[in-house]
């Protein structure tokens, strides 16, 4: 494995390289949550390497565990940017191309902005995806805001990241903002081309399936939509179905050489 920093979106970030172990695999390029990091994936990345053959990155995004500090307040565009602008430069630093993007809840919606931006992509894998804000994700994000100023939260996320409160605050702030509700990616949608897994669990706190079955109507111009619903499975199903989602992965990259895109119809 090899670690170190990179230079994207005008900021420094850190990232671990797991070299490929099998020929002819893409990389796997994992796209963390709203407050993740490089370190909160634990052994996930590793574990899918392994499994996969593949070639697998995990980088923080700005603001995010060793990376840069946020100096300012996100935007309601903040995914936006990431996944049209900073990711490609990410990519283009540790000369990837086309790669499987692997990403959970912020980090999964990223990947779907990156692809409907036109980016080149062997594939998607999407867990727990937000295309638009629903009531249940208010509610728990609020919940996690309370939480955060009367548990030990802080110092459960603190091992993570640099500056603990900047993170989080960053990432719940804008959640919370009155103009985030409006906050909607479904119009990226159909311009995705490459195929797509989709990984939502049943008992997910910040969302419901109408988030993947969002995706598997509007991203009609894919090399096709693979549903995973999971049941005993919250937000994060690499942690509460890892074997699962493991051998999902595993068999959507065996099979992304069969996938042909279709003629756009939009």
């Amino acid at each position: 494995m090899h670690s170190g920093f990179l230079t994207a979106g005008g900021h420094r970030l850190e990232y671990q390289l797991i070299p490929a172990h099998q020929i002819n695999r893409p990389t796997l390029v994992l796209l963390h949550e709203g407050l993740g990091s490089v370190a909160m994936w634990r052994d996930f990345p590793a574990r899918l390497a392994a499994a996969t053959g593949c070639r697998t990155l995990v980088y923080s995004r700005y603001g995010y565990g060793q990376s840069d500090l946020l100096q300012e307040p996100f935007g309601t565009d903040y995914m936006h940017r990431e996944g049209r602008e900073t990711l490609p430069e990410v990519l283009a630093a540790l000369e990837i191309e086309n790669p499987v993007l692997v990403g959970h809840s912020d980090g999964a919606s990223i990947a779907l902005l990156h692809a409907g931006a036109g980016h080149p992509l062997a594939g998607l894998v999407v867990m727990a995806p937000h295309c638009f804000v629903e009531d249940i994700s208010i509610s728990s994000i609020a919940a996690a805001k309370v939480a955060f100023e009367t548990t030990d939260l802080p110092a459960k996320l603190g091992r993570y990241h640099r500056d603990v409160n900047r993170t989080f605050r960053g990432w719940n702030d804008i959640w919370l903002h009155p103009d985030f509700r409006a906050w909607n990616i479904e119009d990226c949608l159909p311009h995705i081309r490459c195929p797509i897994l989709a990984i939502q669990g049943e008992d997910d706190e910040y969302g419901t399936m109408a988030q993947v079955e969002a995706i598997a109507s509007g991203a009609r111009n894919s090399a096709g939509v693979e549903l995973l619903k999971l049941a005993d499975c919250r937000h994060s199903a690499h942690k509460d179905q890892t074997q699962a989602v493991i051998e999902a992965v595993n068999r959507f990259v065996e099979n992304l050489d069969l996938a042909v895109p279709p003629a756009p119809t939009f």
